[in-house]
């Protein structure tokens, strides 16, 4: 339960926060820097070269082709793209509790019928009716994993489509999104790209999404479609690409290179390892955590105000409801574990 990337990961501090964002790997810090350096000295180097290698990287740990996935910055912008497409009285069932970038889309939306249930029934709430089903297939509060295969089987079931929200699974969590027909992300967590990446996977036959946000980057050949309108969008996912902010995306594939060639499963077994760790001596402290059976995020009851304690002693974990909520990376290790827990105690 080392450090499974030394060369790449150098941390200062105990940094059991990667929920709220992760760690950015030595290889995409020198990217962002030499990017940088090339805009301050006008050396014109292209940076949309940085963009295409960020979308494949992500589509390979997706599971599905480079064709189905759109670049763009957030959860938020993507799932207001499916709400759009969403014919009027639709109804979208959504989780207690979601993230708020997630479900706040479909609410704002006119015309929707937004029905909210327990994570743990969604399956079993999706109705005749039902036009999609909304969640995040790890829950950002608690770490709670959504059952997908029986959310999926169910909406398939009810001719129902589903949008889920991976910001808090890729990277660690093996991803099938082919099986799904929306799924989004952030890259700044444990992906390890910079904050403004972010990616969405749509179906074969696009989902019926409208380009609403596109501009000259969404077009065939985007430098024929730089003034007027988009005559020719493109014909796969990138006609749903959003600008990118270039520098983010700098080194963004080197990052999620690092996943690849450790293993999504490797990294799974070693954060499970140790929150493992970390949950065992909780309770050797007298204080149990809420169920979240499989997960890499761990959250305490009534430890939250602890958390600017832990900062000043070099220890980033979040506070979330009154809830101290501890995450565990590949760049982690047992004495990370065994500090927040010396801390606590």
């Amino acid at each position: 339960m080392e450090n499974l990337a030394p060369e790449e990961y150098r941390p200062r501090r105990v940094h059991l926060n990667t929920a709220s964002h992760g760690l950015l790997a030595r290889s995409a810090a020198e990217a962002i820097r030499a990017a940088v350096e090339r805009r301050e000295y006008g050396d014109g180097a292209d940076a949309f070269p940085a963009v295409a290698a960020a979308r494949a990287a992500f589509a390979r740990l997706a599971g599905v082709p480079v064709r189905r996935v759109a670049a763009g910055t957030s959860v938020a912008t993507y799932a207001g793209l499916v709400a759009a497409a969403l014919p009027e009285g639709a109804e979208v069932l959504t989780a207690e509790g979601d993230f708020a970038s997630v479900v706040n889309p479909f609410h704002v939306r006119p015309g929707l019928k937004v029905r909210t249930v327990p994570l743990d029934r969604l399956a079993e709430e999706v109705r005749p009716g039902t036009a999609l089903a909304a969640v995040s297939s790890v829950q950002s509060a608690d770490g709670r994993l959504a059952d997908l295969p029986a959310i999926r089987a169910a909406a398939r079931a009810h001719g129902a489509r589903t949008f889920v929200d991976v910001s808090q699974a890729a990277g660690w969590l093996p991803l099938d999104a082919a099986e799904d027909d929306f799924t989004a992300t952030v890259g700044f967590k444990w992906l390890g790209a910079a904050h403004g990446v972010g990616f969405l996977v749509v179906p074969e036959d696009l989902g019926s999404l409208r380009p609403l946000l596109g501009g000259w980057l969404s077009g065939a050949d985007p430098w024929s479609s730089t003034y007027g309108p988009v005559l020719e969008p493109a014909p796969d996912a990138r006609r749903f690409d959003t600008a990118q902010p270039l520098f983010s995306y700098e080194g963004a594939a080197e990052a999620m290179g690092i996943v690849e060639r450790l293993g999504v499963a490797t990294v799974r077994a070693h954060d499970l390892a140790l929150a493992e760790r970390f949950v065992t001596g909780l309770r050797a402290l007298g204080h149990e955590p809420l169920p979240a059976p499989g997960s890499a995020i761990v959250s305490v009851p009534g430890l939250g105000g602890r958390q600017a304690d832990l900062a000043r002693a070099g220890i980033e974990v979040s506070d979330r409801a009154g809830n101290l909520r501890a995450s565990f990376h590949l760049y982690n290790s047992a004495a990370d574990v065994d500090a927040l827990l010396a801390a606590l105690a």
